[in-house]
């Protein structure tokens, strides 16, 4: 059995799309980190390979192992839309249909949900093993695992809250399930 303890990296503070951008993050909260580093097992800590999630990772790890920051953790690409607030993306029906009818609309230069969702995918099944794994990811990664463990489609996923320094808890035992969702300690 794997269980997954999905921590969203520290706020970026930023109020546009933040995807692929190296935006750090806002790790000033000594006192929620502290409780973060009580209410995680010791197990191995990993994140994706972006400042936001790795600086947020080492705030957490304390004396628990470090595995390679992988890029497959990465949040949503956006595109062109990087970086820009909804209202200012010029094509306003196509991010609409991205955001309403998630699937396999990508933003120009970006990816789609569809394809976020293979993508970390795959890096979450590389992780399966007997143990409990600390992973420091983003809001639109720890979507797809919620929509994996439920069962749902990515329009309900979305419906999930993802707070920055909270933990959403999955595991893997022949089968998804998911526990606490959005649990900030």
């Amino acid at each position: 059995m794997t269980r997954f303890h999905f921590l969203r990296h520290g706020p970026t503070h930023a109020k546009t799309m933040v995807g692929w951008s190296d935006l750090p993050a806002d790790l000033s909260d000594h006192a929620a980190i502290a409780r973060l580093r009580a209410h995680l097992p010791h197990a191995p800590v990993i994140s994706s390979d972006l400042l936001r999630a790795t600086a947020t990772a080492n705030a957490v790890q304390g004396t628990r192992p470090r595995l390679p920051h992988d890029p497959d953790l990465r949040e949503i690409h956006f595109g062109a839309w990087e970086l820009q607030r909804f209202d200012e993306v010029e094509d306003q029906p196509l991010i609409r249909r991205f955001w309403e009818e998630p699937g396999d609309i990508a933003p120009p230069g970006g990816e789609s949900w569809n394809a976020v969702a293979a993508r970390v995918n795959n890096a979450v099944d590389r992780l399966i093993g007997p143990q409990d794994i600390i992973v420091v990811a983003h809001f639109g990664v720890i979507l797809t695992q919620v929509q994996r463990a439920l069962g749902i489609g990515a329009y309900a996923a979305f419906s999930h809250r993802i707070d920055n320094l909270s933990v959403t808890e999955i595991t893997f035992d022949g089968g998804w399930r998911a526990g606490a969702i959005n649990h900030i300690p």
